[in-house]
């Protein structure tokens, strides 16, 4: 999807103190032979600050840093991957009600780790469709320290406690936004439902949230042939084909690309199934730092880009290429050029 006069006003971000893998030995809670397969370093632990707090935390860091005021917000849009508060309410009127304030459309988005990249898709639409300057705030959030997750053994990550924000508008900002795209293999649904029965929901029912007996269900189901066989090379065809489309709507080449973020998975995960398949190398990615971090739901490429801006590691004329991997399974992906230096920059 191209988007022409999208722009990026700023970025937030709320990142608590962060736990390494050695003090999570020493707890208990992890151990040297996940250390040694997945090569990471630690993980951002938010203690009970609620995620929409946390969002909000983001958002007022991101407003702070662009000048722009809260109150002309057009539309609001909440993205998160895991549970926010009281069953039957909606985080998005907290930031709505704290912040933003006014009657402005809020919506709240949960497309799993993929969810900041349906966010871009929908505001970018929404901004388009009017005449005057117009702005969006989106954010993402999530807490998974809760007594259904054990954050230290989902897959391969451990789940971070983190938020972001960005400010996009139809006015000049630091950054643009070319294009942004997503594709879905549905097939894939069974790689994150396993063998667990669609009701009663299992969070109703206090089912600790299980993703690794999901995954072998699933292999178990692929050995034995069908539609689930090849879907995984479906996945690596998809995630290539969706990569040059939005290159192409960007108007650039993959050695345009400066800097590639992607999810704060396993080294093997990152290197073999997203940054192989498109020919771009690691050193370009954003590993080393999102490996100490620890995976943030639908944050960690935004937290990514808000860090290498604000170091000023990306700089004018630098493009970064955000890529995603969800439940869906769905492959998202977004370009991201930098106009001038973030205003707050170092």
């Amino acid at each position: 999807m191209r988007t022409p006069d999208i722009f990026i006003k700023a970025t937030g971000k709320f990142l608590p103190e962060t736990v390494s893998v050695e003090q999570a030995i020493e707890q208990g809670h992890y151990s040297t032979e996940l250390v040694e397969l997945h090569e990471l370093g630690g993980v951002t632990i938010a203690g009970d600050t609620p995620s929409p707090e946390m969002a909000l935390r983001a958002a007022q860091e991101a407003f702070k840093r662009s000048g722009h005021r809260p109150e002309d917000v057009d539309l609001l849009l909440y993205v998160n991957s895991w549970h926010q508060g009281p069953d039957g309410w909606q985080p998005q009127y907290y930031v709505q009600r704290h912040l933003v304030g006014g009657d402005a459309l809020a919506v709240n988005v949960q497309h799993g780790c993929n969810g900041m990249f349906s966010a871009l898709e929908l505001a970018a639409g929404q901004l388009q469709a009017g005449e005057r300057p117009r702005s969006a705030l989106l954010v993402a959030s999530d807490n998974f320290g809760t007594p259904l997750v054990d954050r230290w053994h989902l897959g391969p990550f451990i789940a971070a406690d983190a938020a972001s924000a960005v400010i996009l508008t139809t006015d000049p900002g630091f950054a643009r936004l070319l294009a942004v795209g997503s594709v879905t293999v549905p097939e894939g649904e069974l790689y994150h439902r396993g063998a667990e029965p669609l009701f009663p929901p299992g969070a109703t029912i206090g089912r600790i949230l299980d993703f690794e007996s999901r995954h072998d269900y699933f292999r178990e189901q692929a050995q034995s042939g069908g539609e689930l066989a090849d879907v995984l090379a479906r996945v690596h065809k998809q995630t290539i084909e969706v990569v040059q489309r939005t290159l192409s709507e960007a108007g650039i080449g993959i050695g345009d690309i400066t800097r590639v973020a992607c999810m704060n998975f396993s080294r093997e995960i990152v290197e073999q199934r997203l940054l192989e398949p498109i020919g771009l190398p690691m050193s370009l990615s954003t590993w080393e730092s999102g490996r100490m971090l620890g995976h943030a739901g639908p944050s960690d490429q935004l937290i990514s880009f808000d860090r290498l801006v604000t170091t000023g590691e990306l700089g004018p004329g630098d493009h970064m290429l955000m890529l995603g991997m969800g439940p869906g399974i769905t492959i998202s992906c977004a370009v991201v050029k930098v106009l001038t230096p973030a205003p707050w920059s170092n």
